[in-house]
């Protein structure tokens, strides 16, 4: 704060400029008083100069009174100009005042000389030298004026007077006049320290009230006799009163009484958090309490021990707080999409539910599984499939209860939990309602869908089950349906298990197998139908397991697809049937058949390449055949990789034509050599005249596009004939000609002649004629 004339804060001054004006009652009655005693000084003496100073003195406090009340209906000050201003009509005023007094004195010591007129000034005189400090200390040019007018006429008088006792009376003024001054600026410098540490305590008062009132939490501070001594503006919003005041001298049980009579906090809960703040305060710990009300909001209470017996509460509104816990606590808890009990939630609901209860009552747990969900995801887009789970969990939800939890474990996957089970009979019951109420149709998004789902199911004991053993169980079961056609249950047997670990012991021992270069390579003859001599041969892959010795391909081969790698066997076979074919006679080819997977990546490429580059077999001697399940994965993709392997000099055969969806748009739009007709087309030719019709229909359809035909399964030399007479395919191949050879026998057999030429020789002269 600025100063003005090096004297005191702009801030202080106004304030004692204003202490000038104060207690204008006292001052008028010691004007009346001092204007009484000179009337009556001029009613003893009648002496006129007594009648002046009276007439003078009444003037005098006319004109001050006047100013006092002036100022008095002024606001206050707010600059030191104004005060300033104040300050001068004061002192002008107080001199005419103390000019009154000296004259009063100067005449009734010399000039109207009278005992008791002097006695009457002098001691009227000093009556109000003796207020000069208390009342005029705000201006130090006010007290400085005031004595000398007061006092030097007293002692101008006595020095008149000439005798050594009067003049010696008059020389005293002196030291009076020093005390009066130094008692006025002690009195000054006093209220100016005192004003000063006001304003500094006001001002500290004024930041920790805007602190305490601008505070998130509410605080209340409790004194020693435990009710409220301080509180803030957040506590009495929170406490629903109009005023931090209004909370001022309660105890902790009189306001939490308010929430029992507002019907926001039960009885017992009161007494609860009322026990719980009281023993924190008192042991002088801190301690947090939450507190619910019954209109949703949510306290939290924080109670601790403060300086000088002082305890201190705090509690805030954290009712976005504990919402948003809760939003946490169930997103960690819940699937977000069907709000059904997520895997890890629904293991801990369950694995409860076993410890507690009769451990000799039955429990069960069933897994669902949506048939054919992929294909929803596939071809109407993942939304879609998103509303028929959401279908599905609304049914499902259905079935829940106290002894019934749903969840879903993910994907299209759902998890049943039956907590009280009579027996077997009791859980197919279950079971079936379930199913009945899953089944139909649901639309979604336009799209009318019908739910179908598979199901296993495990029963057991609660005393000699857990979660995850119910769960692997519940999935062989669940397999055990998808083997069976799917859109149907299976409880879980014995049998399951067992089948399951010895399929999990072949699975270990196929990857050591394929890892060790354990599998061999066979070759089955194709046979050409014009000279009965092997014109190909295609590769098959063995396992000679050595516990359970030969394991069928058709055992082997989807384990390995299941496991992801029938990539590293397709790479093993393909590069051990070129480095083959290289050592046998030059006419013979060797055919290998690529898995979808292979398709998938563009390695297949350059695998074809590498196998040939370490073989030097020519690209013309190698056949590739492609299966319709990799054309159906990717067409356009699996079509491209087709193509880079036709420009590589490789042959391209269509493996197992006819048992796939669109076999017939394949011939013309890929770079095809060859294609193989699948034995189902010869089961029957020799006794269906139809089915004969279809595959002669179908090689002189596959011919006429430039592409050479095989023909699968030939078993009996009276479908040879059939083929040779009637069909005339490019090749055959099959049981008739022999068991798969190894690549020796390969080697051997090449220019041997089956004996069947001259017998096919015959049956087609016999039909020429």
């Amino acid at each position: 704060m600025r100063r003005r004339n090096n004297d005191i804060p702009v801030d202080v001054y106004i304030p004692f400029v204003e202490t000038l004006f104060r207690d204008g009652a006292t001052l008028a009655v010691g004007i009346v008083a001092q204007t009484v005693l000179i009337v009556v000084v001029y009613w003893k003496t009648a002496h006129p100069l007594y009648l002046a100073v009276a007439l003078f003195m009444v003037l005098v406090g006319t004109l001050r009174m006047q100013n006092f009340r002036k100022y008095n209906n002024m606001p206050s000050p707010t600059t030191w100009e104004e005060a300033h201003k104040r300050e001068n009509d004061y002192i002008l005023y107080g001199t005419l005042h103390g000019g009154a007094l000296g004259a009063f004195c100067l005449a009734g010591i010399y000039f109207a000389h009278d005992n008791f007129a002097e006695i009457a000034a002098v001691c009227v005189t000093l009556a109000s030298a003796t207020s000069i400090a208390g009342r005029n200390y705000g201006s130090p040019r006010m007290v400085m004026i005031f004595i000398v007018t007061t006092t030097w006429p007293i002692s101008l008088g006595f020095l008149l007077r000439g005798d050594f006792y009067h003049v010696f009376l008059g020389l005293l003024s002196a030291p009076f006049l020093f005390a009066i001054r130094k008692f006025a600026d002690t009195v000054r410098d006093v209220l100016f320290t005192a004003v000063s540490e006001e304003k500094k305590a006001n001002h500290l008062a004024q930041r920790f009230n805007r602190a305490l009132n601008t505070m998130s939490h509410g605080l209340v501070m409790l004194g020693p006799d435990g009710r409220v001594a301080v509180a803030n503006a957040e506590a009495a919003q929170l406490m629903s009163v109009k005023s931090p005041e209004a909370l001022l001298g309660r105890s902790i049980h009189g306001l939490l009484m308010r929430g029992v009579a507002g019907g926001l906090l039960a009885l017992k809960d009161c007494r609860y958090i009322e026990s719980q703040l009281t023993r924190a305060l008192r042991e002088g710990r801190d301690r947090k309490v939450l507190v619910s009300l019954s209109n949703g909001q949510c306290l939290e209470f924080s109670a601790r021990e403060g300086s000088q017996e002082l305890g201190v509460i705090t509690f805030e509104d954290v009712t976005a707080r504990v919402a948003a816990e809760e939003k946490i606590r169930f997103m960690a808890r819940y699937d977000s999409l069907t709000a059904l009990p997520n895997r890890a939630h629904f293991h801990e609901v369950v694995a409860e539910c076993l410890q507690l209860g009769n451990q000799d009552r039955f429990c069960a747990l069933a897994v669902l599984d949506l048939d054919d969900f992929k294909s929803v995801n596939d071809t109407l887009g993942h939304p879609v499939g998103d509303g028929l789970i959401y279908a599905v969990a609304e049914r499902l939800a259905g079935f829940a209860c106290e002894s019934v939890k749903v969840s879903r474990f993910g994907g299209d996957e759902f998890m049943i939990y039956f907590d009280r089970i009579d027996d077997e009979a009791h859980l197919r019951s279950l079971l079936d309602s379930i199913f009945v109420g899953l089944q139909g149709e649901v639309d979604v998004a336009g799209h009318l869908l019908r739910i179908q789902a598979s199901g296993g199911a495990v029963l057991g004991l609660a005393s000699a089950s857990d979660v995850d053993g119910m769960i692997v169980k519940a999935d062989l079961a669940l397999y055990k349906a998808k083997e069976q056609g799917k859109n149907a249950w299976y409880l879980f047997e014995s049998v399951m298990d067992a089948a399951f670990r010895n399929r999990q012991v072949m699975k270990a021992d196929l990857r050591a197998a394929v890892e060790a270069n354990g599998l061999r390579v066979v070759y089955q003859p194709i046979v050409s139908m014009s000279t009965m001599r092997i014109a190909s041969c295609e590769a098959l892959c063995r396992w000679d397991h050595p516990e359970l010795g030969p394991v069928s391909p058709a055992t082997f081969i989807p384990l390995a697809e299941e496991m992801g790698i029938i990539s590293e066997i397709s790479t093993f076979v393909l590069m051990a049937a070129c480095s083959e074919c290289a050592k046998w006679p030059a006419p013979i080819s060797v055919s290998v058949n690529l898995s979808a997977k292979d398709f998938r990546s563009r390695d297949v490429v350059a695998k074809v390449k590498a196998a040939l580059a370490a073989s030097n077999l020519s690209a013309n001697r190698l056949e590739i055949e492609v299966t319709e399940t990799a054309l159906l994965d990717d067409k356009s993709q699996t079509g491209a990789y087709v193509e880079e392997l036709k420009a590589l000099g490789v042959r391209i055969a269509l493996d197992d034509f006819g048992t796939g969806y669109s076999s017939l748009s394949y011939l013309h739009k890929l770079p095809l050599d060859k294609v193989k007709i699948d034995r189902s087309f010869l089961a029957d030719v020799a006794q269906n005249p139809r089915s004969l019709h279809l595959l002669k229909g179908v090689v002189d359809l596959s011919k006429s596009l430039g592409l050479a035909v095989t023909i699968e399964g030939v078993e009996t030399f009276e479908q040879l004939k059939i083929l040779a007479v009637t069909v005339q395919p490019d090749l055959v191949q099959g049981f008739l000609f022999g068991s798969a050879l190894s690549s020796s026998g390969i080697e051997t057999m090449s220019n041997t002649t089956w004996p069947f030429v001259e017998d096919i020789r015959a049956a087609r002269l016999s039909l020429r004629r």
